[in-house]
């Protein structure tokens, strides 16, 4: 991403967060706070899919964990939103750091399966640990607190949300540029090349798994500060295509990509919320025209013109 389209990223968020809260309904803002929380989400499986190469398909059990531990820290142990959110983020990247170890010894389809393993059985555990998660009648979300405030409604959430956003996607920007993600797309490209040019090559696969678990739960995390419930069948391996199809159709391997992918593909979600039964028709249908005409993605291929 350059400068000037993260300049750009950051001239619309804070016109947004003026104007939005003001001017649209409710319903409105609350689809520009879904979306945003998916552009986090997208990041996150962009720095370990399109950056350092590696399969997951664990990301909506990281945004699951993000978003039980955010709530529970509210509700049991009073936590504000500044702490609620990182203590989201940090035990999802210690639980991707814990799966990134055992699993990461395997490549590919192997590695998909692990994660998708892990996914499924922490869907699971957030159905039937009942005392904890609330099981299949989900749990209702407290509303965040900032500095003893409560957010009682979409339209108080969206500046804060977007203020988060912004940080992060300047942070994985940034990430991208670095001489870490410089290593990510060495070993994407080839491990025994960034073996050979002294990237310890686990160390930094381990690393990618980790920040990907660590964004995927700050997205959960930003969603309890404007939804007041959650239920596990959100958090399911459907969670997991959606994302994975919105970088694909942004463009996987870049930043911008991730981003218009996320708010290309979460508007597509919400129009297609009243047909169920035709969304993978449709997420299939638009997967295969990328595949066929632009399989670099779409927000790259804009971005080449």
């Amino acid at each position: 991403m350059s400068a000037r389209t993260l300049t750009a990223v950051a001239v619309l968020l804070i016109g947004l967060s003026l104007a939005l809260p003001a001017l649209a309904t409710g319903y409105v803002v609350y689809i520009g706070n879904l979306l945003l929380v998916f552009v986090v989400l997208s990041l996150g499986l962009h720095i370990v899919i399109g950056e350092a190469g590696q399969f997951s398909l664990a990301h909506a059990a990281f945004y699951g964990i993000g978003i039980y531990t955010a709530a529970l820290s509210a509700k049991v142990l009073g936590l504000p939103f500044w702490l609620a959110l990182p203590a989201g983020g940090l035990l999802a990247a210690l639980c991707g750091l814990a799966i990134g170890v055992l699993s990461l010894r395997m490549r590919d389809i192997y590695l998909a399966l692990s994660t998708f393993a892990f996914g499924e059985a922490m869907q699971w555990v957030f159905l039937n640990w009942t005392p904890v998660t609330g099981g299949p009648n989900g749990l209702a979300i407290p509303p965040a607190e900032v500095f003893g405030h409560p957010i009682l409604t979409d339209k108080a959430a969206f500046p804060l949300v977007a203020g988060v956003t912004l940080v992060i996607v300047a942070l994985v920007a940034g990430l991208h540029a670095s001489g870490l993600g410089r290593a990510f797309r060495a070993v994407r490209e080839s491990e025994v090349a960034a073996a050979a040019v002294g990237i310890n090559v686990r160390r930094t696969k381990l690393l990618a798994f980790t920040l990907s678990a660590f964004l995927a739960g700050a997205a959960g995390g930003l969603f309890t500060t404007f939804s007041t419930f959650i239920h596990p069948d959100s958090l399911g391996f459907q969670t997991t295509i959606l994302v994975l199809t919105m970088i694909v159709v942004g463009g996987v391997g870049s930043v911008t990509g991730a981003l218009g992918g996320a708010v290309a593909f979460g508007l597509v979600s919400e129009l297609l919320r009243q047909v169920p039964s035709y969304q993978e028709m449709i997420y299939g249908g638009i997967l295969i025209l990328v595949m066929m005409y632009a399989p670099r993605g779409v927000f790259t291929l804009v971005g080449r013109r």
